[in-house]
């Protein structure tokens, strides 16, 4: 690592990265507090960008400390649609929320005008990226994503840092909710070292992956093969092979043999529609163990109709319920909310 020695001006200095890495990089430049938000990322060389900092950062990688030059970051998707020459009107109906997922930007483009130009306006914006994808919806019995490339090279594979956790993913493929990052890291602090998990659905890894790291022994499943080959990769990319058992398969294939071996200690049901698998669920799960239930719930019935289908699932069981908490994860549609109830059964 360089010692980031020199006469350069502090306010015009930039730290050169390997464009897969850049999005690590920034987001340890971030937790240093030397990341200058004010300035673009821009390219360096073809395999490499330059990150603006304030100061040298001590603690992150990098090849080299230079001083960059360029204009001032336009700090809003609405400054760079001005710049091409934008209404105000058109303005009002671009895009209000994306998410940068490594070198692949992710978009709702609803109803804006000239996709392209925003997607265009997104790279701009975000120099770290390379694609843009507009989302428009998941479907099929697998999940799969439907996606557009508007913008940029088209390379939809792309590996996102998450708190620590690394995510490999093709988005043309595999769905990534930008908006459950709250709900991913919680997993990761909430599991003690060396707990017995069963993830009923673990796509990628989106909670296996941190509750792994966490010191977790976790049994993922996943029938979905392109998730599937993500979620070994991922396993081995975040060296928890450890600690992380993948099967490719209907959770209700692998529970009995599960359960047979010594029930769980925690179950994730990371699944819109996990109820119609809580029976199989409190087969694995141990007594005293914590289930994780998400549900897609209209607005009228949170938390209500969740709750109520656990605790019937339960009696069916002859089996006892404790809710430890309730959370709204994030607007699933409209009208509609994902939630999750933790708790405990006895």
């Amino acid at each position: 690592m360089s010692d980031g020695s020199g006469a350069q001006d502090d306010q015009q200095l930039a730290v050169v990265v390997a464009k897969p890495r850049s999005q690590v990089a920034i987001e340890s430049l971030q937790a240093e507090g030397v990341y200058d938000d004010t300035r673009s990322v821009t390219e360096w060389t073809a395999d490499s960008v330059a990150v603006p900092v304030t100061a040298p950062p001590q603690e992150t990688q990098f090849r080299e400390v230079v001083r960059q030059v360029g204009e001032r970051r336009l700090r809003t998707l609405d400054d760079h649609l001005r710049e091409r020459g934008w209404t105000e009107a058109e303005i009002d109906a671009a895009p209000s929320s994306w998410a940068v997922l490594g070198s692949v930007v992710l978009i709702d483009i609803g109803d804006s005008p000239r996709p392209a130009e925003v997607g265009e306006a997104l790279l701009a914006l975000h120099g770290e990226a390379g694609t843009v994808l507009a989302r428009h919806g998941i479907s099929g019995e697998h999940r799969e994503p439907s996606v557009e490339v508007i913008a940029g090279d088209g390379d939809t594979e792309t590996v996102h840092t998450e708190h620590g956790t690394r995510y490999a993913m093709d988005l043309a493929e595999v769905m990534f909710s930008p908006g459950n990052k709250a709900e991913r890291a919680q997993m990761g602090d909430t599991v003690d070292p060396d707990e017995r998990v069963l993830d009923m659905f673990a796509g990628i890894g989106y909670f296996t992956l941190p509750m792994a790291r966490a010191g977790a022994h976790v049994t993922a499943v996943e029938r979905n093969p392109a998730s599937f080959r993500f979620l070994v990769e991922n396993v081995m990319l975040n060296d928890v092979d450890e600690r992380v058992h993948p099967y490719r398969a209907d959770c209700r294939e692998v529970v009995p043999g599960f359960a047979s071996e010594g029930r769980a200690d925690r179950v994730v049901m990371g699944y819109y529609e996990a109820h119609e698998y809580l029976d199989s669920a409190l087969d694995a799960l141990a007594p005293g163990g914590v289930l994780h239930m998400h549900e897609a719930t209209p607005d009228a019935l949170v938390f209500d109709r969740p709750i109520e289908r656990l605790e019937a699932a339960a009696a069916e069981a002859d089996r006892g319920v404790e809710v430890l908490d309730t959370r709204r994860v994030k607007e699933y549609s409209e009208g509609v909310a994902h939630v999750v109830v933790d708790a405990r059964v006895q």
